[in-house]
């Protein structure tokens, strides 16, 4: 099957779903804070990124790769920032372009894939903000290769991704109330790995499916494209949305600078 093709599709039907937190726009009080410099977005479930990372957000070009739902690229966009959307599916750049005709922002999107977004856009911008999303992605090297491109010499890559062991476990089998028993090996594919009738059902129901990618992929990948990393923190979901939240960081953001 064509796993991009599918997670697209995916994608889609949660953001016309109307129930994902992922899908949810901002509302106008959101976007009143931001532009009087009252702001915060997150790159992992929970922790506001700091806001040192960003340098000065006024006039900047940034690029929110694969993180479009009318949330984080309306509020950069408030903030002051030239802000351009990239993101695999239409519903959700839909809620972007939203929230920007609502509160009349100035914000572009584009329709491509993560891995193969560069000949899509221009060059030379600040900063692209890529919140947890690379799960969705088979490699990563074509990611930060893209990013580096679009980059000017010295922006700034900020990115969000999952703690690979989350993928150890069998997940289906933990949410029934079962033990927390390792069942894949690394790096886990869905489409690959899950037990076939636990794959059809996914397919069937339309939700997307994942991989997990070693923190050498993660970092490392960053490195090998021409990043230096320089910022660096984990964070946890909810009891509520994995029994693992207790016992371990579900999610890693990362700062890293393209060299000069």
């Amino acid at each position: 099957m064509n796993v991009h093709d599918h997670n697209r599709d995916a994608w889609n039907a949660e953001s016309d779903s109307g129930t994902s937190e992922w899908c949810q726009p901002v509302d106008a009080a959101t976007i009143a804070a931001a532009r009087a410099g009252d702001w915060s977005v997150i790159l992992t479930p929970n922790k506001s990124v700091p806001r040192a990372w960003f340098g000065s957000i006024s006039g900047a070009r940034v690029l929110c790769l694969a993180s479009a739902g009318g949330q984080q690229a309306p509020i950069l966009a408030a903030a002051g920032a030239e802000v351009t959307s990239v993101d695999l599916s239409p519903a959700q750049l839909a809620k972007d372009a939203e929230v920007a005709a609502r509160e009349q922002l100035s914000l572009t999107t584009i329709e491509a894939d993560m891995t193969d977004f560069a000949g899509a856009v221009d060059s030379g911008y600040d900063l692209i903000f890529h919140a947890t999303s690379n799960v969705f992605a088979s490699r990563l090297a074509p990611v930060w290769r893209d990013c580096a491109a679009v980059l000017k010499p010295g922006g700034r890559l900020l990115s969000g991704f999952m703690n690979p062991d989350f993928f150890l476990f069998d997940h289906d089998e933990v949410d029934a109330g079962g033990p927390l028993t390792v069942r894949h090996k690394l790096p886990f594919q869905a489409a690959r790995d899950l037990p076939a009738d636990l794959r059809e059902a996914r397919i069937k129901n339309r939700e997307a499916l994942e991989y997990s990618h070693s923190m050498q992929d993660q970092i490392g990948g960053q490195i090998d494209a021409g990043f230096v990393i320089e910022g660096f923190y984990e964070d946890r979901w909810s009891p509520e949305a994995t029994r693992l939240d207790p016992f371990m960081p579900t999610s890693f953001a990362t700062l890293a600078r393209k060299a000069c």
